[in-house]
C-alpha cells in the first residue's frame, strides 16, 4: 500500500467557475471517494462516519458537495445530472491517486456509475446505498400525473415536498430532459469491477428491486446485492453504517 501526500486545499473550480467544496483525508491506497445523494451534502452521517473510519484506519478519502449542495457555490435548481457528474469528475480528477474505491448514496450511485464508466483504470471497487440510477426518469417523470408535466413545461419547475427536510425538491424540466442523456437501466452498463448494492425494503423513495434490475445490467460477475429488511432510504442508522463499513472492509481486504 502506498502513502500519497496531498495540497490542503477546500475548493476547486470547476465548470463555469462554480466553487466546489471538498474535504480530503491523505492516507494509503485504495482511496475511498463519496458521493452524496440529491439535495444531500458531505456533512451527512454516512460521510463522516466514513472520514473517520479512514483516518483511523489511515486511508485515502474524499467527500465533496456538488454544485448547488452544502457548501459550493451555485443553485440547486440550476443543477443537472451531467453537472453534477462534471464536479465529481473534477474532484476525482484533481484529489484523487492511485485505485479507488466509490461509494455512491442515491444520486451518487448514479454518478458513481457514470464516474466508474468514464475512468474505469483507476476503479477497484463500487459500493451502492440505495442506488438510484435512472431516478428522473423512471421515479419522476414516469409518476408525474399530467397536472405536474403540464406544470413542468409552462413554468420550468416543480416543488416537490421532502420527505427528509423541510425544504422542498426543485425539479426542473432541464434536470429530467438532460437526466435522458445519462439513462443505464435500458442497457448493458460496462463496469467490470466488484460491485456491493446495499439497499433498505423499507426505502419510500427508490424501491429495493432497483438493485435487482441494477445487478443484470451490469456486466461484471462479481455483483452482489444485501438488503436490509427494516432500512430506509438513507441508511443512516449505527447498525446500517456498520453494514457499509463491513463492506468496505471486504474490498480493502483485497489489497
Amino acid at each position: 500500500m502506498t502513502q500519497k501526500s496531498f495540497k490542503q486545499s477546500n475548493i476547486l473550480t470547476g465548470a463555469g467557475g462554480a466553487a466546489i467544496a471538498y474535504d480530503r483525508v491523505n492516507g494509503s491506497t485504495p482511496g475511498i471517494m463519496f458521493l452524496g445523494g440529491f439535495m444531500s451534502n458531505m456533512q451527512g452521517q454516512k460521510a463522516t462516519a466514513l472520514e473517520k473510519y479512514c483516518r483511523t484506519n489511515g486511508h485515502a478519502f474524499v467527500r465533496f458537495d456538488y454544485r448547488g449542495h452544502g457548501e459550493s457555490s451555485g443553485e440547486f435548481a440550476k443543477g443537472t445530472i451531467g453537472a453534477w457528474l462534471s464536479d465529481a469528475l473534477l474532484i476525482f480528477d484533481d484529489c484523487t491517486e492511485g485505485p479507488q474505491i466509490l461509494i455512491g448514496s442515491s444520486m451518487g450511485g448514479w454518478i458513481m456509475l457514470l464516474l466508474a464508466l468514464a475512468r474505469p483504470k483507476k476503479i477497484r471497487g463500487l459500493i451502492g446505498i440505495a442506488a438510484a440510477p435512472d431516478f428522473t426518469e423512471d421515479l419522476l417523470w414516469e409518476r408525474f400525473d399530467s397536472t405536474v408535466r403540464a406544470k413542468l413545461e409552462k413554468d420550468g419547475v416543480y416543488y416537490e415536498k421532502s420527505d427528509y427536510g423541510k425544504e422542498p425538491y426543485a425539479i426542473t424540466k432541464e434536470l429530467i430532459e438532460e437526466g435522458r442523456n445519462h439513462l443505464l437501466l435500458r442497457r448493458k452498463i460496462n463496469i467490470n469491477h466488484p460491485v456491493r448494492l446495499l439497499h433498505g425494503m423499507g426505502d419510500k423513495s427508490v424501491p429495493w428491486t432497483t438493485a435487482f434490475k441494477l445487478s443484470e445490467k451490469i456486466s461484471s460477475e462479481d455483483v452482489r446485492i444485501v438488503l436490509i429488511k427494516d432500512g430506509d432510504h438513507s441508511l443512516s442508522r449505527d447498525e446500517d453504517i456498520h453494514c457499509l463499513q463491513i463492506t468496505l472492509q471486504e474490498f480493502l481486504r483485497k489489497d
